[in-house]
């Protein structure tokens, strides 16, 4: 009753008239950018966060909440009209959504899309309601070496998973925990990794490495790739009857409900987030789908609506560990706790005491949210298709003039613009060479953090590092970090090689084009 009654007064806070339109303005602006390829919640909130250093924290926690949201809604959209995936977790969805299309039956597939997610939104935030607190109870009883043991398992995982290779996957991870030990060591007051430059001697904002890393090295990686020429948008077809027939209805809602049993425990664990959620989900679709597995690879709208679900149901999964145990999971986990840090606010098991209020405000902000989104995307469909045809160079060029603007407005100083444009060639050539950038800024975040759980760790023990693995949790977390590896590796393993069909099924599709096109 007490989680019921601190969700109620989430509410009571959300739904004040200017709160409503912070959260309105967050999923539209999700939505928009999860519309546009190449741009992620990860990037827009990295982008906005120095500009929202005017909010209160709860209305800056609640846009964030929309935007990360919305982001997952509207990768569907260019994925099935475009055939250009807006999130890597939409990937999937571009196979059968953009089949469904060019059959004339994007709308059906952009419903099944929107409404799928709208229903594994909503269960998924309703398991967040009533897991998260217990979670944060349970953390709550760990000591310092139990701390740091997950942090442990935190680093070799994500650094593991986090990409296609494990050894760039580990390199990022280790150049994210340079930077983040870089200043000034609190303890000696002795000057670490400044190489003798006074300006970082206070240490690099890792405000100005999200906005490097997500925002320039995204921008000028897209950029060096650009071509030039018409977007071509499959146009959807008009009136509310087309969106879903009865049998798009019978054969969507038990995708919907697989999918959302899939996305949310994979989400809370560090297993690769929605990208390897959506991929499982499909195998499962497959397998399931009955007299309807012919239509994969052509258009099966189960193929959609269960990868959806499961994209949306992981996203809130991933806030599981991010408001328990401070513990970033995905990319946009990370950024998100950037923005908390950036208000003082450490999120971790004591959250739920000591920013109580805040919480429940952005628990019950995601319910509203997913309410607004539904809304926002079937309706309005054909703005977003609008919103696809804005020229590219003109939309990245606007990302590094605002990211370039937030970056010194956080401390008026131009040093802090040439640090950002350091930051984002390093993310460019990252991007290039294939080395994922999410493990970079969770070595970051997490590096001072895994550094002073040591240190008290070691300060109580007396220097005595037996008291790192003789705790039961601490000792139960290193046995259990092989198996969280091997378990992440062999769901990268089912990824790669649904990947590997959805492929050949999409070589199958253009061969026949091309045969039916010769005809």
């Amino acid at each position: 009753m007490d989680n019921l009654t601190a969700l109620l007064e989430g509410f009571a806070t959300v739904v004040q008239p200017v709160y409503l339109l912070y959260a309105l303005f967050g999923v539209f602006v999700g939505t928009a950018v999860g519309v546009l390829p190449g741009i992620g919640p990860a990037m827009t909130i990295a982008l906005l966060l120095p500009l929202t250093y005017s909010l209160d924290a709860t209305a800056a926690i609640i846009v964030f909440a929309g935007i990360y949201y919305g982001g997952m809604y509207g990768g569907s959209t260019t994925s099935i009209l475009l055939n250009t995936p807006g999130e890597s977790s939409s990937i999937v969805t571009a196979l059968e959504g953009n089949r469904m299309a060019r059959m004339g039956r994007g709308a059906a597939a952009l419903a099944t899309a929107a409404i799928g997610s709208f229903v594994a939104g909503t269960i998924a935030t309703v398991a967040l309601t009533f897991v998260a607190p217990y979670v944060a109870r349970w953390a709550v009883q760990l000591g310092e070496p139990d701390y740091f043991a997950l942090m442990v398992v935190a680093f070799v995982t994500v650094g593991a998973l986090l990409g296609s290779s494990v050894p760039r996957g580990m390199a990022s991870l280790s150049l994210g925990l340079f930077l983040g030990l870089m200043g000034t060591d609190t303890l000696t007051g002795q000057q670490r990794f400044t190489f003798g430059v006074p300006t970082l001697a206070d240490g690099i904002d890792v405000v100005i490495v999200a906005v490097g890393l997500f925002a320039v090295g995204e921008a000028l990686y897209v950029g060096s790739r650009l071509r030039h020429g018409p977007v071509h948008v499959i146009p959807v077809e008009k009136g509310w009857r087309s969106w879903m027939k009865r049998e798009d209805w019978r054969r969507s809602w038990k995708p919907w409900l697989r999918g959302t049993a899939i996305g949310f425990p994979v989400g809370t664990i560090p297993a690769g987030g929605a990208d390897v959620a959506t991929f499982l989900s499909y195998a499962a679709e497959r397998k399931a789908a009955g007299k309807h597995k012919d239509e994969f690879g052509k258009g099966a709208i189960e193929g959609v609506a269960g990868p959806e679900a499961a994209n949306n149901a992981a996203a809130s999964g991933v806030l599981v560990p991010l408001l328990t145990l401070g513990l970033p999971t995905t990319a946009t986990a990370a950024i998100i706790i950037v923005a908390f840090q950036s208000y003082g606010i450490q999120p971790g098991p004591l959250l739920f005491e000591s920013q109580s209020a805040l919480v429940w405000a952005l628990v019950a902000s995601l319910y509203v949210g997913n309410l607004m989104l539904i809304v926002l995307n079937l309706p309005l469909v054909g703005m977003w298709v609008k919103v696809l045809q804005i020229p590219r160079h003109y939309l990245y060029a606007g990302i590094l003039l605002f990211g370039a603007l937030g970056s010194y407005a956080l401390n008026f100083s131009p040093v802090d613009v040439l640090i950002l444009l350091v930051i984002g060639a390093i993310g460019f050539f990252m991007r290039r060479y294939g080395y994922p950038v999410a493990p970079m800024v969770v070595g970051m975040i997490l590096g001072p953090m895994a550094e002073d759980r040591l240190r008290r760790s070691l300060a109580i023990s007396q220097g005595d590092l037996t008291t790192l693995v003789t705790s039961p949790f601490a000792a139960t977390a290193y046995a259990l970090v092989a198996v969280v590896v091997l378990a992440g590796l062999w769901l990268r393993r089912r990824e790669r090689r649904t990947g590997a069909e959805l492929a050949a099924l999409a070589e199958d599709v253009r061969v026949e084009a091309q045969d039916q096109e010769v005809r």
